[in-house]
């Protein structure tokens, strides 16, 4: 097996950008995001791994971005703006009610966007666009960025402008967590938005009508969770015109993912080798078909462009074993969900099954928190967990961190909700539900915080499990 950056025994932490607290109503790259930086730090562990930070479609869900490339410019810090001197002091007052509760996309954009063009008429009054520090920027990102603002309409340079700031900002997280020996880990949805400028760019590199309408879309068939399926609605690829073009698109879209993270996850890595297809036409997903796709073709190409590829395969679902081997044929550690672990005896999900080279999670953001699957989970299911650790069936959150921890998986990552031991209010996404999703925000105080007893919890269990950072352990000798 090829080396990977996922090799170490370590650990880390799920926790979304739009979920640190802030003061503009959504999580951003600002204080909030260093504050949180310090607490994983605190831990001893090793990731910070995140959602999508692309620019958020309907239903807010950052798997259904706008851009494959772009950050969601909500994610701008108004204090990193101002430390900038594109705003005054003053800009730094907003509504006390958006530092509290959960996400509320609509009042962070009414509140952060005359801010934004504030700040973009300083930066374009002092000579910004001509700068050197800008134009190097859109040297870098000419691959995408002419594209973005055409798509945005953006005569005057305000996107370009936002892009800029998005990148100088994440630049400095992604330094400061460096200095602290923290790797952030992402995550790329293997499919794009009708409606984005990927399509609009590059529209033949999608199955579409000569309207412009997608002739098949993505989706997964009916399960136990949806007895219609999932119809996610995206165009599906035209792999013919990808191959035509050695796979460019892609191979830029893994190179913007991987330079602004350290790994990435590739979300539905099965649609690599085979795609559930469902005429675009469709209301449901009951029509679709499961149609081959060139993983291997694809893949290759971008590791022959890249070079070593450090990307997590989320292979959950119609796992097959010719996914298994396009997965393990370019050493990509796949994933164990512990929630799915007690369904039935010796469980291939069960961590006495885990592979090394895999990552064990109790729980994903697809999933609920720890707490509210305990309390909803069928009594045959918990006493097989109960028998399996030899557990009373209390504290459930602390009782499957430890059991990720104690996983022979090389990684193991739990999610912020469970490191705080919160409840099914504490969900960030329910599968198959358009609205009520992605909102969950941590708090300045109280038990959705970052608490410090939460954090010396992870960082005994890291400790005692051998997950903690080196620099972690020699400070505890």
């Amino acid at each position: 097996m090829k080396p990977s950056i996922f090799d170490a025994r370590t650990g880390g932490v799920l926790l979304h950008l739009s979920s640190v607290p802030g003061t503009f109503g959504v999580g951003d790259l600002g204080p909030g995001a260093h504050d949180a930086l310090d607490w994983i730090a605190r831990t001893g562990l090793t990731w910070w791994q995140m959602l999508p930070v692309g620019p958020i479609g309907p239903g807010d869900s950052p798997y259904a971005s706008t851009s494959s490339f772009a950050g969601e410019p909500l994610f701008i810090s108004i204090d990193g703006l101002v430390r900038d001197r594109l705003l005054p002091r003053s800009a730094l007052r907003a509504a006390p009610a958006l530092s509290r509760g959960s996400s509320r996309y609509a009042a962070a954009r009414a509140a952060k966007w005359p801010r934004f063009e504030q700040a973009f008429e300083s930066f374009r009054r002092k000579g910004g666009l001509r700068s050197s520090s800008f134009k190097a920027f859109e040297r870098r990102q000419r691959f995408w960025l002419p594209g973005w603002r055409a798509f945005m309409k953006d005569g005057q340079g305000l996107h370009a402008f936002l892009q800029f700031a998005f990148d100088a900002q994440w630049s400095k997280l992604k330094q400061a967590a460096a200095a602290k020996g923290i790797r952030l880990l992402g995550d790329v949805p293997i499919f794009v938005s009708l409606d984005s400028a990927d399509v609009q760019s590059n529209p033949s590199l999608f199955r579409l009508d000569r309207h412009g309408r997608p002739t098949v879309v993505t989706g997964v068939p009916p399960d136990c969770f949806s007895a219609d399926g999932q119809l996610w609605g995206h165009p599906h690829y035209r792999w013919s015109e990808h191959r035509r073009t050695g796979y460019c698109w892609w191979i830029e879209r893994v190179r913007a993912a991987v330079e602004r993270f350290d790994a990435v996850r590739i979300d539905h890595f099965i649609g690599f080798h085979h795609a559930y297809e469902i005429p675009g036409s469709a209301t449901t997903a009951r029509q679709g078909t499961w149609k081959r796709a060139p993983g291997h073709e694809l893949l290759g190409a971008i590791e022959r462009a890249l070079g070593s590829l450090p990307l997590i395969a989320e292979d959950l679902g119609a796992l097959t074993p010719p996914v298994v081997a396009l997965r393990d044929d370019f050493g990509l550690p796949g994933m164990k969900l512990l929630h799915n672990a007690f369904y039935g005896d010796d469980s291939g999900e069960a961590p006495h099954r885990h592979p090394q080279h895999c990552v064990c999670y109790p729980g994903t953001h697809d999933n609920d928190t720890t707490v509210g699957w305990w309390a909803q989970l069928q009594p045959a299911a918990k006493a097989r967990a109960q028998a399996y650790m030899g557990w009373d069936g209390s504290d459930p959150a602390a009782q499957l961190n430890r059991l990720a921890f104690t996983s022979p998986a090389n990684t193991a990552i739990v999610a912020m909700q469970d490191a705080l031991g919160l409840g099914a209010e504490a969900r960030m996404n329910l599968p198959g539900t358009a609205s009520g999703n992605w909102h969950w925000r941590l708090q300045s105080r109280g038990a959705a915080s970052l608490r410090p007893d939460a954090a010396e919890r992870l960082r005994s269990l890291a400790m005692l499990t051998g997950r903690a950072r080196a620099t972690a352990r020699s400070r505890a000798r």
